[in-house]
C-alpha cells in the first residue's frame, strides 16, 4: 500500500468511507447549470465547520453566490480579466493578497506539467499550442460554468497561519461537498483578482482573500472531467524515525 510493507491493519468502515471520498474527489472543470439547493449548501458548510484551526480561531469567512448573482459575478470577473495585462499560464497580471509560489522546480514542476498536459489533452489541445492552452486557462474566470461561487477569506492579523487554517477548512468543505454529490474546484486564480473581488463584494480591508471555489453538479460527459491526477507514494513524502 503506497510503499508501506507492514502487515495489513483492520480498516474500520469510517476509514474506508473517508478513503473513498478522498479518492473520488477531483477538480471539476465543467459544471451543469443545475443549482445546488440551499439546504445542501448549508449542510456542506455545517460539516466543514468542524475543521481544525489554531486556538480554535476559525478565521474563515465565505461569500457564496446563487442564481443570477453567480452570472453577474462571472460576467464582471471575466470582463475585468480581459481588461488586464493578464497571463494566467505564466502568473502575470494582478497580484494576490498572499504571495504565489516563487517558482516550481524539480518534482513540483513535473507534477504541474503532468496535470496541465493531461487537462489539455483531454480537451484536444496539442502540446505547445499556447493560444489554446491560454484560452482554456481563462475558463477559471468563467467559473467553469458553475452555478455557484465562493470567496474564502481570512483575517489579515492572523497572517499565513490564518490562511493555513482556511486550507484545513477548504479540505473539509470539498470532502463534505463530495459526500453530498456536489462537485468543486478550488481556484487560486481568483485570488489574483483580489482588488477586483474586494471591491465587487465590498470585502473589508482587514480580510485577505485566500482563494475562490466554484461548485455545482459535474458535467460528467465533458472531456475536461475525464482525467484524474496521480498522487505520490507514502515513501516519497514521509520519513519515519524509530
Amino acid at each position: 500500500m503506497n510503499g508501506v510493507t507492514d502487515e495489513a491493519i483492520e480498516k474500520p468502515p469510517e476509514a474506508e468511507m473517508l478513503r473513498s471520498l478522498i479518492a473520488a474527489r477531483r477538480s471539476c472543470r465543467a459544471f451543469l447549470p443545475t443549482p445546488v439547493p440551499r439546504a445542501t449548501i448549508e449542510e456542506m458548510l455545517a460539516i466543514a465547520q468542524g475543521a481544525a484551526s489554531w486556538c480554535n480561531a476559525q478565521p474563515w469567512q465565505l461569500i457564496v453566490t446563487e442564481g443570477d448573482a453567480t452570472d453577474r459575478f462571472r460576467e464582471a470577473l471575466y470582463a475585468y480579466v480581459q481588461d488586464q495585462d493578464f497571463d494566467e499560464l505564466n502568473g502575470l497580471g494582478p497580484k494576490s493578497d498572499f504571495p504565489f509560489p516563487a517558482r516550481y522546480a524539480g518534482i513540483y514542476l513535473d507534477r504541474r506539467r503532468e496535470t496541465g498536459w493531461a487537462l489539455y489533452e483531454s480537451v484536444g489541445i496539442r502540446r505547445g499550442d499556447r493560444e489554446a492552452s491560454a484560452k482554456q486557462a481563462m475558463e477559471n474566470f468563467r467559473l467553469f460554468g458553475a452555478p455557484h461561487a465562493m470567496i474564502l477569506t481570512a483575517e489579515a492579523d492572523l497572517g499565513v497561519y490564518g490562511a493555513v487554517d482556511c486550507g484545513s477548512y477548504l479540505a473539509n468543505l470539498m470532502l463534505a461537498a463530495q459526500s453530498l454529490g456536489v462537485a468543486t474546484i478550488a481556484q487560486a486564480a481568483l485570488a489574483r483578482c483580489s482588488v477586483f473581488i474586494r471591491d465587487y463584494f465590498q470585502i473589508p480591508e482587514h480580510r485577505r482573500i485566500v482563494c475562490g471555489l466554484s461548485f455545482g453538479y459535474a458535467d460528467k460527459n465533458h472531456p475536461a472531467n475525464s482525467f484524474s491526477t496521480r498522487r505520490a507514494n507514502i515513501a516519497d513524502v514521509a520519513t519515519f524515525i524509530s
